[in-house]
């Protein structure tokens, strides 16, 4: 099949989703500029404000994927796992998402795949940056050289393991419960916080490869999406991660 009816379909479909997302994009918070404090864990249940504008990665990702990805497919994630929460009982207030996705098989699939969809959209949005430096810094540098092999290795096996996640899913650089990164990668939003999770571990940086993140630009040249997505990567907010 060529790309051109795929682009229609993908186009035709994100105008129903905006036109039944209508009522939910009035309660997105405003974009807002700079890195707020959950930027690494303690994520809120409710969607929050992007820390630059829509335009400002071009470098990797076009204003139009930021703005559709944003306003109506992570907004979407955060109204359903609103709606989940009241169904089941999950008091947002006083929970810790992080909390829901560490019990996630008590929950029903709503759940799971909004309360995933959601944080791990938020680390996603959060892992990027305009000014980015291009490498880690020697801290977590020395962390990837001693666990992963080298710089050059931990790229070519975080790249490959976001190229071969088949269908939908994410890919992961992880802290494991014995301080080692590893990487791996998970279906459909499915994150290593989960206990269903084969990838277990703590989630330092997650590549969203779903045909929406990427595909007004690059339709079905994923690898291309992943070699530009390096140079917009926030290794500052990676580092805290690491180390909170």
């Amino acid at each position: 099949m060529s790309n051109h009816p795929s682009r229609r379909k993908f186009i035709q479909e994100t105008g129903k989703a905006g036109l039944a997302l209508g009522l939910a994009s009035t309660i997105l918070p405003a974009l807002a500029k700079g890195t707020p404090a959950n930027a690494g864990f303690n994520i809120p249940f409710n969607q929050q404000p992007l820390p630059y504008d829509y335009k400002d990665l071009e470098a990797a990702i076009d204003a139009m994927t930021m703005e559709i990805h944003y306003s109506k497919h992570a907004a979407t994630y955060a109204k359903n796992l609103a709606e989940a929460c009241n169904t089941e009982h999950v008091d947002m207030t006083s929970a810790r998402l992080e909390d829901v996705l560490a019990h996630i098989g008590r929950y029903s699939p709503k759940m799971r795949n909004n309360a995933g969809g959601h944080f791990n959209h938020e680390m996603f949005w959060h892992s990027m940056t305009p000014n980015a430096k291009g490498m880690p810094g020697p801290k977590l540098m020395s962390a990837i050289t001693r666990d992963l092999g080298s710089w050059d290795a931990c790229k070519t096996q975080f790249s490959d393991a976001a190229k071969n996640r088949f269908g939908s899913g994410w890919a992961w650089l992880v802290k494991t419960g014995d301080g080692k990164l590893v990487i791996g990668s998970t279906p459909n939003q499915d994150n290593p916080l989960m206990e269903i999770s084969e990838l277990k571990g703590t989630p330092l940086l997650g590549l969203d490869v779903w045909e929406h993140a990427y595909y007004l630009r690059y339709q079905n040249k994923r690898p291309d999406y992943i070699t530009n997505w390096w140079n917009v990567v926030n290794w500052d907010v990676v580092e805290k991660r690491m180390d909170a």
